[in-house]
């Protein structure tokens, strides 16, 4: 085995992200480092050669991944064996724990002594504690996004080391930026933009979707000049024209521009904004980073939610609320997830320039928390794996 080649599964485009981030810091930290297996564009353009698309990972929620179970599974084995062959001095799983955990078990029943390093810790703060202990049997050293975090990891009987969330590295759009998006965009120097994000999975959209959908309508009925900017990847750009038809929205579409300049301009959609409608994910700290204010909500497949509120501990999932313990972005799950609900709340951040003042210190304080003007979580997490290898 090489101490300087290493074998990484992402499965989601948040995992590919900290993939990419982890990849530069250990080109930066170590020389002559190699990589193989499974990410996206992010950890590719970091020199990893995907095993296969790490969209086929992308699924979420008991009721989706039953009817692709056979293909996970037999993915779950190809990845085991591409590990054992690959001569590689660890394996570093990122996240999608389902997959990443398969993969793990299996190598360490063939080669028990062979490294696993697995990149954010399970939230066991929120939902189904014992989880710590079951992945305890495969992995040996966990990198935590939050600070509280690595105690639980090592009651469980793993190494951990906090190594900071990547949103606080990422380069905030400047009042140029901003400018010019409008600019682009037609829009003038006073008018008020809404960003709204229903997701980027295909089931995300088509549940979450119709809701935001009549949320934006109450909205432009409410105040006409109202500018709604719909950020969105690739894939889902046609389900969105379609959901939004005939209404005054513009998609911001990312097709022909490089993965850069598209996330450029949705981080000056965002630093723009005056408020946000989002489905519940890693985009609320995107939007935190930015400092925008932002309302959260979130419908789950009927089983999936049936299963999920008899395990949940805790009353918030927006990480924002969880890091400062306050309840200051405003969240509607499941049943709650109604557009005549949620309207008033994103309608007061939108007509009241102070309705927003207690997540502006909310969001401040996270980033803090998450290790923002620190050494870069990627560097820290590259730190942590060499560290833990010898």
């Amino acid at each position: 085995m090489s101490a300087r080649r290493f074998f990484l599964i992402a499965g989601e485009p948040s995992g590919d992200r900290l993939g990419g981030a982890l990849m530069e810091g250990l080109h930066q930290e170590a020389e002559g480092v190699e990589f193989q297996g499974v990410g996206g564009p992010l950890m590719a353009a970091q020199g990893l050669d995907s095993l296969f698309p790490m969209e086929e990972l992308s699924i979420m929620g008991l009721a989706e991944v039953l009817p692709k179970l056979r293909g996970l599974l037999a993915r779950v084995d190809q990845t085991a064996k591409a590990v054992l062959a690959s001569g590689a001095g660890a394996l570093i799983t990122i996240d999608s724990p389902d997959f990443c955990l398969r993969v793990a078990k299996k190598v360490k029943a063939a080669r028990p002594d062979f490294p696993v390093i697995h990149y954010v810790a399970p939230s066991v703060w929120a939902w189904r504690p014992k989880r710590a202990v079951k992945m305890a049997r495969v992995v040996d050293h966990v990198l935590t996004l939050l600070p509280f975090e690595p105690p639980l990891m090592q009651a469980a009987g793993m190494s951990a080391d906090f190594v900071g969330h990547p949103v606080v590295t990422e380069p905030q759009a400047d009042a140029a930026a901003m400018a010019a998006f409008r600019t682009e965009l037609g829009f003038a120097p006073a008018d008020k933009i809404l960003t709204v994000l229903p997701g980027s999975r295909a089931g995300e959209v088509a549940r979450v979707g119709p809701v935001f959908r009549d949320v934006v309508r109450l909205l432009q009925q409410a105040e006409p000049d109202l500018k709604v900017v719909v950020p969105t990847v690739e894939k889902r750009v046609g389900d969105l024209h379609s959901l939004f038809q005939g209404m005054d929205v513009t998609i911001l579409d990312p097709r022909g521009r490089p993965p850069a300049v598209a996330e450029q301009r949705k981080r000056a959609c965002f630093g723009t904004s005056m408020a946000a409608l989002a489905a519940s994910g890693t985009v609320s700290l995107e939007l935190s980073a930015a400092d925008t204010p932002m309302v959260i909500a979130y419908r789950m497949q009927p089983l999936t939610a049936y299963i999920t509120e008899r395990l949940v501990k805790i009353d918030t999932a927006t990480l924002v609320n969880i890091v400062t313990g306050t309840r200051a972005v405003p969240e509607f799950w499941q049943k709650d997830c109604r557009a005549d609900l949620i309207y008033p709340a994103i309608h007061h951040l939108l007509s009241d320039a102070t309705a927003g003042a207690e997540q502006h210190d909310a969001m401040r304080a996270t980033m803090q928390a998450l290790g923002a003007g620190g050494v870069a979580p990627g560097v820290r997490a590259a730190r942590s794996v060499l560290a833990f290898l010898t």
